[in-house]
């Protein structure tokens, strides 16, 4: 029969006596239980015994704990606490050196006891403890014991910081500040010191007063773990503890003094692994340093501020230094206001006409007009190139520098958590910041570069700017997640890790998602898809049907006139025709001219339509081609050419196109799409090569159609044409 749960099963132990196996009834007081033990071993006075664990920290049994002793616990009878306190607090008095230390040691083993601490402290043990150190007569084994004691038994917080004496916290920081000191005693000092720092202001400037920030810097470069963790347990304590105002002088100290070469030098490379605790403070101190630029990312840009105008007018001049400025003399202040807005404008700005106001936002505020600074100073060249290099460009393809370097200072400040509080376990910091001064500002000149990089490589436009924001956040933060040691091989890693790469990293991750998906949920799936699929063929039909207003572009590009092309309700025939300003729907009797679908062979886009092989063709701007598209029709191939109104619209009726791979590859563009349009329903062909019909026309129906595609074969990064009629929303 099991035991009630009230009993549990447990061995006990006495030296040089035979242990006892009993079951232990919890209800029963705990005074009884120790009487019957002592009876079996015919011990008298059993209030002066107690029980004990003996395994771990060999916590005394009591009526609060008695509840955590589980079947098989093993307990020792032993010396009560108040018995046992009584003994260490005269062996610590004792003039004899040997039974001193062993009690002082003995002390600091049991001090971790609240049930000991709390008697022992009850007879005044801790002004023992005080005047052992206060006098100064002993060294050594005996005061590293006497601190460890104290230490411990400051623990328990049964007595406050602040009424240790002055006598005894200046012998604390002399045993910090002498140098060849026991290295023990140093650590134990360290430590004494850094729980009163957050005790109390007064604390907090004695010990910064008293203990100079050279002297923490110099313990730093020992060849001791602990003493190196203890003295930045300490450091660590005073940044945490101090006023904005003493942390920002206290780091402009520790960074004229090269603290970042001391820990790259003495801790991240020591001999030895770096432990956890360690870990953690590198952290803070990390987060410490990154917050420091809180301040200037949460103040807004002062219109008002000449300093701050002048800094604009450095980006301006650093930019444009080999255009001539207009002196004041020879033109208007109009003029000279028209030049400034023409160059903020190829700077990036969104409101040119006052830049100031694009850095009102704060976060990131002033920080990013920092940033900017920094990189023109301190990479002038690549500056120099961003800027000259987009503002050349097309508008729409331009990469705005000012604009990028805003929302790319507020994805870095949220990617490193500036301005968040410090984590009290975390311990991931970087190891490439303690590699690198002005880290913050040098990742930037970094990630700058690469923003204008990967937007080449996703062809992309204004429209797509979040869209290249969003690539280049996960280049950064997948790199980073690589823990790169340096910022040079951050570099090589991140500039590796192409949009490309992202779209296959993308797709990896979604198919290893798709497997992991439960069978209910894929089962789900596969019976909602018919559905759904025809759903989306049947509104994307509604739209053919609705039709789409273009523009005719005569042969010097002009777009004066306009046309409509619609499909018929019946999904057969394909009308189209000129139409007068100020038509937005004609009715399909309204146009005279007829495609029959079934008459349909291929949709032709980018230069391989016919209208963009033109003479002069060659002129065509990318914007052009990338809305351009033909289909191909009789067994003449006649051919209806278009060009869509903007990008976006030739691609509402397939789904959302985002910019294209420098391969070239439309990746993920059709897939099962490609069963979903009810007019252009064809499969991924490579470039410049043509597909034959893969189905009859079921009934020259344009929802039995199955067409193909064919892209340009010399254009890189282009845009596969999604719809021949664009003009309105998908699903």
């Amino acid at each position: 029969m099991a035991p009630p749960k009230d009993v549990v099963k447990i061995a006990i132990q006495m030296m040089g006596a035979i242990p006892q196996l009993i079951e232990l009834n919890q209800t029963k007081p705990l005074a009884a239980v120790v009487k019957e033990v002592c009876d079996v071993w015919n011990l008298g006075n059993a209030e002066h015994y107690a029980l004990q664990y003996v395994d771990g920290q060999q916590t005394y049994i009591t009526e609060s704990n008695r509840a955590e002793i589980k079947n098989g616990s093993i307990l020792r009878l032993t010396t009560s606490p108040d018995q046992e306190a009584e003994r260490l607090h005269s062996g610590i008095r004792s003039h004899n050196l040997d039974v001193k230390a062993d009690s002082l040691k003995k002390l600091a083993n049991l001090s971790r006891d609240i049930t000991f601490a709390q008697e022992f402290i009850n007879r005044n043990g801790l002004k023992q403890l005080f005047l052992i150190v206060e006098e100064g007569n002993d060294v050594g084994e005996i005061l590293a014991h006497t601190l460890k004691a104290f230490m411990e038994l400051m623990e328990h917080d049964f007595v406050s910081w602040e009424t240790l004496s002055p006598a005894f916290i200046k012998k604390i920081v002399r045993y910090v500040n002498t140098g060849g000191m026991d290295a023990s005693v140093q650590q134990l000092s360290l430590s004494i010191l850094e729980n009163m720092v957050p005790s109390s202001r007064p604390l907090f400037e004695l010990v910064k007063r008293e203990v100079t920030l050279d002297r923490l810097l110099a313990h730093l470069q020992v060849t001791n773990q602990q003493l190196q963790l203890k003295a930045m347990a300490l450091l660590i304590a005073l940044l945490l503890n101090a006023s904005d105002a003493e942390r920002r002088d206290m780091m402009g100290y520790l960074g004229e003094r090269s603290i970042r070469q001391f820990i790259h030098k003495s801790i991240i490379h020591a001999s030895e692994p770096m432990g956890d605790e360690m870990a953690h403070y590198l952290y803070v101190l990390q987060s410490i340093t990154l917050n420091l630029l809180e301040r200037r990312m949460r103040t807004p840009m002062d219109p008002f501020s000449q300093e701050q105008r002048e800094l604009l007018q450095f980006l301006r001049h650093s930019a444009f230094e080999s255009e001539s400025e207009p002196s004041a003399g020879t033109v208007s202040a109009e003029r000279r206001r028209s030049v400034c807005v023409t160059d903020f404008r190829k700077l990036g700005f969104q409101n040119y006409s006052n830049p100031a106001q694009d850095l009102h936002r704060a976060p990131p505020g002033l920080l990013a007009l920092d940033n900017m600074v920094y990189f023109s100073r301190h990479c002038p060249s690549a500056y120099s190139r961003f800027v000259l290099e987009n503002s050349s460009r097309d508008d729409k393809h331009e990469c705005p520098f000012a604009r990028s370097s805003i929302q790319l200072t507020l994805a870095l400040c949220e990617i490193l958590h500036v301005g968040e509080p410090c984590s009290e376990t975390a311990q991931a910091f970087y190891l490439m910041f303690f590699g690198q001064d002005h880290f913050f500002q040098e990742l930037f000149c970094i990630c700058i570069q690469l923003q204008n990089k990967t937007w080449k490589e996703m062809r992309a436009t204004q429209e797509d700017f979040d869209k290249v924001l969003q690539v280049v956040r996960e280049q950064i933060t997948r790199t980073l997640s690589l823990k790169p040691t340096s910022l040079e091989l951050f570099k090589t890693r991140v500039n590796a890790l192409n949009y490309s790469e992202i779209l296959r990293l993308r797709q990896t991750e979604r198919m290893h998602q798709e497997e992991t998906l439960a069978v209910p949920v894929l089962e789900l799936r596969e019976r909602l898809k018919p559905e759904l699929l025809e759903l989306i063929r049947q509104q994307r039909l509604l739209r053919l049907c609705e039709g789409t207003l273009f523009r005719k572009i005569s042969s010097r590009r002009r777009q004066d006139k306009l046309w409509y092309c619609r499909l018929s309700p019946n999904h057969k025939v394909l009308h189209y025709g000129d139409v007068e300003q100020g038509v937005q729907s004609p009715p399909i009797e309204s146009l005279p001219e007829k495609i029959p679908v079934a008459d349909i062979k291929e949709l032709l886009v980018g230069r391989e339509c016919p209208h963009m092989k033109e003479k002069g063709s060659g002129k065509h701007n990318k914007d052009v081609l990338d809305l351009a598209f033909s289909i191909s029709y009789d067994v003449e191939e006649y051919y209806l050419n278009f060009i869509a109104p903007t990008r976006y619209e030739v691609s509402l009726c397939l789904g959302p196109v985002g910019p294209r791979s420098s391969s070239g590859s439309a990746v993920g563009l059709v897939g099962d799409l490609g069963s979903l349009c009810p007019f252009v329903c064809f499969p991924i062909c490579e470039r410049g090569r043509r597909l034959p019909l893969a189905n009859p026309v079921s009934g020259g129906c344009v929802a039995g159609l199955v067409g193909s595609v064919r892209t340009d074969s010399r254009k890189q990064g282009g845009h596969m044409a999604q719809s021949l009629f664009p003009g309105h929303g998908g699903l």
